[in-house]
């Protein structure tokens, strides 16, 4: 019966896209579906392109949690990815597995293993809804490696700091062999309107056992009528050439309903030369449903052709 019920619910869902929930509640066990749809209309900045819908997120999320007693927690997730599917009408993959994985929680620390992203993946203050072209990325975690397919990753909140730990391991040997292995660490910080936050990870591929080794800072102030944030993150190979990225974003609020970013990019490698872009964008949230946006956006750098421009619409639920 309960799974009948559970079946309807999702059945339910899927055909009314109302604002996200849970989905199932009894007995100690919580299930919900959050979801993410972004579809834009897009020039990328490559003069021999033209405007395309471009299907950034479609995710359904479903996440299981157990409630043990005595403050412990075990809970489960598995993210389904359909962009792929959604621009190209042949493929034959209709969807792409984003994450998977299993845990325990108690008194504020989880642990978990599973498909991820890696502790370095929380980095960065980067604010653009599409990453400029060229060289130009995030951040250095997400230009090297930011997610993986055999991760142990341990999350601790405490009062005002949060600490993360992962390691994606070799799996030499196994049918799903990971083509690196990856060790990383994040550490953020409140002090009321300052964050600060530093990463490490070091990291080896496989196949050739080249290594690099990575950090990273960034610090972001909410000034009341505008944040300013900024980060640095370098890499260095095993041959002491070092690449760098750094961010620099303001964000403000024009109305309730109106944030507007304004964000510098440079790139930066050792014999080189660098590359620098910016970017500039405008979100509008409903009133009525917060979860609905309305966005728009203008890039440019030294990578592209001429200026990125994108428009679009997002829902959360």
């Amino acid at each position: 019966m309960k799974k009948l019920i559970l079946a309807s619910a999702i059945a339910a869902l899927v055909a009314n896209s109302a604002t996200a929930a849970t989905i199932y509640e009894d007995k100690g066990l919580t299930f919900k579906v959050k979801g993410d749809w972004q579809i834009q209309l897009r020039d990328n900045g490559d003069a021999n392109e033209d405007l395309e819908v471009e299907y950034d997120d479609l995710e359904i999320k479903n996440s299981v949690t157990y409630d043990l007693g005595n403050d412990l927690q075990a809970f489960g997730q598995l993210d389904f990815g359909f962009k792929d599917a959604a621009q190209d009408a042949n493929t034959t993959d209709g969807s792409k597995i984003e994450e998977a994985y299993i845990g325990l929680k108690s008194h504020g620390i989880a642990v978990r293993v599973g498909k991820m992203n890696l502790a370095g993946d929380e980095f960065g203050v980067e604010a653009a809804y599409e990453e400029l072209s060229g060289a130009l990325d995030e951040d250095m975690f997400e230009k090297n490696e930011d997610a993986g397919d055999d991760v142990i990753r341990v999350d601790a909140e405490f009062e005002n700091i949060t600490v993360a730990f992962s390691h994606e391991l070799e799996a030499e040997g196994s049918t799903d062999d990971s083509d690196f292995q990856a060790t990383d660490l994040y550490v953020g910080a409140d002090f009321g309107p300052l964050s600060v936050a530093a990463a490490y990870q070091t990291l080896e591929q496989n196949a050739s056992n080249a290594e690099d080794d990575t950090w990273g800072l960034s610090a972001s102030y909410d000034a009341g009528i505008a944040t300013i944030a900024a980060d640095y993150s370098s890499s260095e190979d095993e041959n002491n050439v070092e690449t760098s990225i750094t961010n620099l974003v303001a964000s403000f609020k024009a109305a309730k309903t109106t944030k507007v970013a304004v964000g510098y990019q440079n790139y930066e490698q050792d014999g080189s030369g660098d590359e620098d872009g910016w970017y500039a964008n405008v979100s509008y949230k409903f009133p009525a449903q917060k979860n609905v946006k309305l966005f728009a956006e203008i890039s440019d750098a030294d990578g592209q052709d001429e200026s990125n421009v994108l428009a679009g619409m997002q829902i959360k639920f």
